[in-house]
């Protein structure tokens, strides 16, 4: 007898609407409704999609700077809040996942944002939230740090989401965290494809997000949908454009367990679908569980510090859902 389970993949790649949460807010949930006409299960938009990648970080620092950062603060999103709960209202109606990047408002102090991927569940309502752990590079005078309480995969009738951003799958251990949690769908966003090598640094050549998301696919035997965003010189308002050194191209694709290409990559404005099935998922992680039978808990452990935990999470795929309690707190 067959493995049951099917389920349609969806990388909604677009160009972001920047320095306007409202406008970025209706766009989203436009292609919310596109993506479930088109019949995906769950769909995914890229890094800080909502609103927007912080470009300006990247440029030489100078007064116009400080008004791109006000303005692109007062712009964030509160989580819960009016702009969530449009995209929660878009999920039910088209009955579909949704996880998309925002850039999310620290709501105690005002004055924090956070590279945040948010998890909406076809019911409507918020399945979780991940902030980036850390920012690469420039992000970093943008953007706080993330904590552990994201790094979580979420039970869905089709399958077990995940997600991370961008260079967070090369920090390693967080893409562990959820693989040993037996992740089978995973979304990777990434703000969009860059340059081959960073604008200031011609001989410096950076990682592209599909060597990343290939690997992290045949590593955590799971499906990836590489979700990248779209953000053109043009599309940056006219006052801050001289602070716009390169472009995001998007180049959006869907890869499979063993980490093979199965949609894309992307050009343009598009939804890319790929369809998937648990048997694809199941085969791939007989021959590598990284977080069962293919781990070795008796020489290698990972602990995660979760905020209101009394305890740490030890990823060793020794207890439900490859966590164990720690007998105590790690220091």
């Amino acid at each position: 007898m067959p493995v049951e389970g099917r389920f349609t993949l969806a990388a909604i790649q677009a160009r972001q609407i920047l320095f306007d949460r409202h406008a970025a807010t209706e766009k989203a949930c436009r292609l919310i409704g596109e993506a479930a006409a088109a019949g995906a299960t769950i769909a995914a938009f890229g890094e800080a999609w909502l609103h927007g990648y912080p470009f300006f970080a990247d440029a030489e620092f100078r007064p116009l700077s400080w008004q791109a950062m006000a303005e692109y603060h007062a712009q964030a999103v509160d989580i819960p809040g009016p702009q969530t709960q449009r995209l929660c209202a878009a999920a039910r109606e088209g009955g579909i996942d949704v996880v998309i990047g925002v850039v999310e408002r620290d709501t105690r102090t005002f004055g924090t944002v956070y590279c945040t991927l948010l998890f909406i569940g076809r019911e409507g309502r918020i399945l979780g939230r991940h902030r980036k752990l850390k920012g690469t590079h420039v992000e970093r005078a943008v953007w706080g740090d993330g904590d552990a309480e994201g790094l979580t995969v979420h039970p869905r009738p089709y399958g077990r989401i995940s997600g991370l951003n961008c260079w967070e799958h090369n920090i390693i251990l967080p893409g562990y965290a959820l693989a040993a949690q037996g992740t089978q769908i995973h979304v990777a966003a990434w703000p969009g494809r860059e340059p081959a090598a960073a604008p200031a640094y011609p001989d410096i050549i950076w990682p592209r997000q599909l060597l990343l998301s290939r690997a992290f696919a045949s590593q955590a035997a799971c499906y990836v949908i590489c979700a990248a965003g779209i953000r053109l010189t043009e599309d940056v308002p006219e006052r801050y454009r001289e602070l716009a050194t390169y472009e995001h191209t998007g180049q959006s694709c869907i890869i499979d367990p063993r980490g093979e290409i199965i949609a894309g990559p992307a050009e343009g404005e598009t939804i890319l679908l790929a369809e998937g099935s648990m048997e694809a998922v199941l085969a791939a992680k007989s021959a590598v569980d990284a977080g069962g039978h293919y781990s070795r808990p008796d020489l290698l452990r990972l602990i995660v510090e979760r905020a209101n935990a009394p305890m740490p999470d030890i990823c060793d795929g020794s207890g439900p859902n490859g966590l164990a309690a720690a007998n105590s707190h790690s220091t």
